[in-house]
């Protein structure tokens, strides 16, 4: 099973826990296909909180992805379209089976000092 940590803003990680954010947007695709993603949830939490299941990974246009994904994307569509500006590439992880930590993780729980900028195999 490949595992994925990825740094999220406080907001969003709010929004994956709620439902109302299902995917999780990326510039760059993890070149092994992740079957989890662990949830890390940067300053001013900087814990890891919990994990998802990756149901499906999107690949395509920003404008296909936005197509697929706005009704559940967690974000507006002014941060997706500056996030993705000039970007040929939209890379969309659909979420499910969030799952909460009792006790929220440490990086170093994971052999990290640092978060990863984009994300890190586990």
């Amino acid at each position: 099973m490949k595992k994925i940590l990825l740094s999220i803003h406080p907001e969003y990680v709010e929004k994956i826990i709620s439902g109302e954010k299902r995917y999780e947007f990326r510039k760059v695709k993890a070149r092994l296909r992740p079957d989890i993603i662990i949830i890390y949830s940067t300053s001013p939490v900087s814990q890891i909180i919990g994990e998802a299941e990756v149901e499906d990974v999107l690949v395509g246009t920003p404008e296909k992805v936005w197509k697929i994904t706005s009704m559940h994307s967690g974000v507006d569509p002014t941060f997706f379209s500056e996030y993705y500006h000039n970007k040929k590439e939209a890379v969309a992880y659909q979420l499910k089976n969030v799952t909460v930590y009792t006790e929220p993780k440490e990086l170093k729980d994971y052999g990290l000092n640092v978060a990863p900028q984009s994300f890190a195999y586990i």
